[in-house]
């Protein structure tokens, strides 16, 4: 199969957004935007929750796959596509091709959650499991397309997908069309340019905001290179923008129309996917998170009414619990320390004794007695409390030693 470079493709146009729309029309629902009062009053203006984590197959990529796939030919249906992708890119494809009467093929990573293992096949595809990161599943998946004539269904680096994520935002416009400032999730950059095309196109007043992870953010040496440019090993719990590179038809829009791209930690995702949780209800992945990290990181940057756009909800319920965990140490309501006492009868008790009188709640304990750095009488003991915030951390440690207790950090 050969794939035409950027500059063969067409152009992005408003048009091709709003035919996008129209082919979408009792297809991919139009999601709710929400208020969020903490938000609005951090920032010192009003915030709006896009919702396309209530899309269906909980995220946005439904969008772009299914105006992808139904342009296809009919000869190009009946041979079939073919995607690679660790999650919602596979869900989009899966039940786009079940809603078009289209052969789906999808190569997931080897250590694929199970739920989107499950769920990309209940929609419909054919799950083959090959390598271990997402790059060895690509190059399998396009050696398939080269093999059988399936047509390779690219999750960002098409003009046909990037106008079906902007329907995004022509719906952002028609909800709040008081919007200042629009913040979006970027990762090889196709809802970004979506967004971007639409809303530019109508408010180019608007400015257009995009964040990634501070260790998959390829998009911030690209511009300053301008050109696409990979950045090696990106790492982060945020898969969904997990990219080390931008994708060429993206990127030139991105170029002329996102006004900024700020990056985010990892403490600043979780503590924002926290808040998602706590605050406004709603169940969002690491990635759908990341506007809410950049609201959080720098409140006073964005001119209200602002719109975060909440991209999926795809999150693995083993992950959540990690991230969750997270988030609650970097707000200090999660302390793990671990100390030496003495191995004697009634030790462990007495210790739990000088927690109750500085309210630490305990949520785990575990020993190590058989260890060379321990004395013949020492035991060393793992605690994890849940704490109100970093002046009760302090308080829990400075209780321990004022008791006599050995912390080690």
């Amino acid at each position: 199969m050969s794939y035409r470079t950027a500059d063969s493709l067409p152009p992005v146009t408003l048009d091709d957004v709003r035919g996008a729309q129209k082919m979408l029309t009792g297809v991919a629902r139009v999601t709710a935007m929400e208020g969020s009062r903490h938000l609005s009053q951090l920032v010192g203006a009003p915030v709006h929750l896009k919702c396309e984590n209530l899309q269906r197959t909980g995220s946005f990529k439904l969008r772009g796959a299914y105006v992808r796939i139904a342009g296809l030919l009919p000869e190009e249906r009946a041979a079939g596509v073919v995607a690679a992708s660790a999650g919602n890119h596979a869900q989009g494809v899966a039940l786009a091709s079940s809603l078009l009467g289209v052969r789906s093929t999808v190569f997931m990573p080897k250590g694929a959650p199970l739920p989107k293992i499950s769920a990309t096949q209940d929609y419909g595809a054919e799950v083959r499991l090959h390598g271990q990161v997402v790059d060895e599943t690509l190059a399998a998946a396009q050696e398939y397309a080269a093999e059988t004539g399936a047509v390779f269904i690219h999750p960002f680096d098409h003009p046909d997908v990037i106008a079906g994520q902007g329907t995004v935002g022509l719906e952002i416009l028609e909800q709040c069309p008081e919007a200042r400032t629009i913040v979006v999730g970027i990762g090889g950059g196709g809802l970004a340019a979506g967004i971007a095309m639409a809303v530019k196109s109508l408010r180019p007043d608007v400015r257009i905001v995009g964040v990634q992870a501070a260790g998959a953010a390829a998009y911030p040496p690209s511009l300053a290179a301008g050109h696409p440019v990979a950045v090696d090993n990106p790492a982060t719990m945020a898969d969904g923008i997990k990219v080390g590179r931008p994708g060429d038809v993206p990127f030139r829009i991105i170029g002329d129309l996102v006004d900024e791209v700020r990056t985010v930690s990892e403490d600043e995702l979780a503590t924002a996917l926290l808040l998602c949780l706590e605050r406004a209800k709603l169940v969002v992945e690491p990635a759908g998170a990341s506007p809410v990290a950049a609201l959080l990181s720098d409140p006073g940057a964005f001119e209200g009414p602002v719109v975060a756009v909440l991209s999926g909800g795809n999150v693995d319920p083993v992950l959540l619990e990690r991230v969750l965990r997270h988030g609650m140490a970097a707000q200090g309501r999660h302390l793990a320390v671990r100390l030496r006492l003495t191995d004697r009868p009634g030790a462990l008790a007495t210790l739990l004794g000088v927690l109750s009188v500085v309210d630490a709640n305990v949520l785990d304990v575990s020993h190590v007695r058989t260890d060379p750095r321990l004395g013949l009488t020492e035991a060393e003991v793992e605690l994890h409390l849940e704490t109100k915030g970093p002046v009760h951390c302090v308080e829990v440690g400075q209780a321990l030693r004022e008791a006599g207790y050995t912390v080690i950090d």
